[in-house]
């Protein structure tokens, strides 16, 4: 809808009004034709009207300006409105028994079991009016901030370990350690080992280290292996024995429920948002995605080849 300001008399008070874009051009058409620049039948040919009603239009132009063209049925109550006392008949239905029904399913039941037919849309916009309802972007998760990745390759490595049959019934279950570079989301290392064990790390990681050096930081999750997760096993350096090896070889690593202020002093060169926790899944990412990929990629070749 396009305003248009229409000053009336001396007065220094303006009306406002609401024409659509048809209503104004319109007025564009029958100034021109009251003025002599347009014939009726030209104005009729631009207007998609016959000329009867084309010369109703401009006599009420001329009599009353452009607010006659401005439809008369805009601000009132549609003919086809429900009655107030079937929408508040629904309204109750469904607050006593539909409480957590969808408008869909919720029209449906009211149609079905209650005789009383509602359309899908009027109903959700009666839920939307009363609280009943929240629209699609209400309903949606609260979206966080993306973890940037680090601008050069073997900057930071994500290390993960997946537990899967991946020689399904040709070998028992076995976890694959899968070290990812972030910059990159390229598979550094792979390794299958029995278990995620403190031995199987230092095994994967050592090999990592004499193929492509040593990185600027691991980033892992809450595994044992990482980090102690009983306050009972606090004691020492309290670190554990994969934690204490690489604070002795000065490789940082970003652990899961530091929070912010200890891994920043870490790590204070790392990117914003490096130092939250990896709570959520939002701070998982590729790390997670990655190695549940790999369940179909990595084991049909091991099943035409036979491996075992």
């Amino acid at each position: 809808m396009a305003p248009s300001l229409i000053l009336r008399g001396r007065s220094s008070k303006v009306a406002l009004h609401f024409m659509s874009d048809k209503e104004l051009s319109r007025v564009e058409i029958l100034r021109d034709l009251t003025a002599g620049r347009l014939t009726v039948s030209a104005a009729s040919e631009l207007m998609g009207l016959e000329r009867r009603q084309v010369l109703r239009l401009s006599k009420a132009y001329q009599e009353q300006g452009a607010t006659a063209l401005i439809s008369k049925k805009r601000g009132r109550a549609s003919n086809r409105q429900m009655p107030t006392a079937i929408k508040d008949q629904a309204l109750e239905l469904i607050k006593a028994r539909y409480a957590d029904f969808g408008p869909t399913l919720a029209a449906e039941k009211l149609r079905e079991v209650h005789g009383i037919v509602v359309g899908r849309e009027t109903l959700r916009l009666w839920m939307l009016d009363a609280g009943l309802w929240a629209d699609r972007v209400k309903r949606r998760g609260r979206v966080y901030q993306p973890r940037y990745r680090r601008e050069c390759v073997g900057e930071l490595v994500q290390v993960d370990g997946s537990e899967h049959w991946w020689f399904e019934d040709r070998g028992p279950q076995c976890t694959l350690l899968v070290f990812i570079d972030d910059a990159t989301s390229r598979l550094m290392h792979l390794q299958f080992v029995q278990s995620e064990s403190t031995f199987a790390y230092f095994n994967a990681t050592q090999r990592y280290l004499e193929q492509h050096g040593k990185p600027v930081a691991f980033y892992t999750d809450k595994h044992a292996v990482f980090r102690v997760n009983k306050p009972s096993g606090l004691h020492g350096d309290g670190m554990t024995q994969f934690e204490g090896a690489q604070h002795r070889d000065h490789l940082r690593q970003l652990q899961p429920g530091q929070g912010p202020r200890r891994a920043r002093q870490q790590d204070p060169a790392g990117p914003p948002g490096e130092g939250a926790p990896p709570r959520r899944r939002q701070h998982y990412g590729r790390r997670q995605r990655l190695p549940a990929g790999l369940h179909g990629r990595l084991q049909r070749p091991l099943r035409q080849g036979a491996v075992q």
